[in-house]
């Protein structure tokens, strides 16, 4: 083989390889592009169903504090007030406030995915750390803190109610056999005051748990508009 015949085998040869090289770099640009597409497509989706998931447990959590402190409003009334046959009406429905419980469980179906593909899918590290202190954290205190006031239900005023109860409508009012139950020092009145406190403990959870929520709302939909 002559000398200029073997410079055009080598430069045939080396562009050969550089023209493979190329094409492999780009079909791994490609393949990059196609994951990258299908990890934000995934991230987008389970932000959304997050999103949802967040609304619902909002709303569900809006009326449990809303019913907390009415019960606080109710409790404090009662004390405050010397109960007699003129206002004993209104105490069926201040212990319908009181004696009664709510049950939240998160809805976490989204966020469960999400965790078994890895948080890490989620590209924004805030929303990472917001969603795990939710998550993992916020709502489990506000969940033991309503089991409580169900433990407190069970153990305290269940027994009261199976010596005096003459009717209930549960959450609308409670009607007893002794209207004055609640007039002097003792153990239903002390229940009152720990049930304010209990209470309070609740909504301060939920508070907080709605302005976490209403954080990690506002970060998923600037990373969903960021994602169209």
């Amino acid at each position: 083989m002559g000398e200029g015949h073997t410079k055009k085998y080598f430069k045939y040869a080396i562009g050969e390889i550089v023209l493979v090289v190329i094409g492999i770099l780009i079909a791994l640009s490609i393949n990059n592009w196609n994951q990258n597409r299908k990890s934000q497509a995934f991230e987008s989706d389970m932000l959304s169903q997050i999103h949802t998931n967040l609304e619902i447990d909002k709303l569900n959590l809006s009326q449990f504090a809303r019913n907390g402190r009415n019960a606080i409003q109710s409790s404090k009334k009662i004390l405050a007030t010397e109960i007699t046959k003129v206002n004993g009406d209104s105490l069926k429905f201040w212990l319908g406030d009181i004696v009664q419980f709510d049950r939240f469980q998160p809805l976490t179906n989204a966020y469960e995915v999400l965790k078994s593909k890895g948080l890490d899918e989620v590209s924004n590290k805030e929303l990472r750390l917001l969603l795990g202190s939710y998550y993992e954290g916020k709502s489990m205190h506000i969940k033991k803190s309503m089991e409580d006031i169900e433990r407190t239900f069970n153990v305290d005023w269940l027994p009261m109610l199976k010596k005096h109860i003459v009717e209930m409508k549960f959450q609308e009012y409670l009607v007893l056999d002794n209207f004055q139950l609640f007039n002097e020092r003792g153990e239903n009145r002390n229940l009152l005051i720990i049930n304010i406190d209990n209470y309070g403990g609740m909504v301060d959870h939920i508070e907080q748990g709605i302005v976490l929520i209403d954080g990690i709302q506002t970060i998923i939909n600037s990373e969903l508009n960021l994602n169209e």
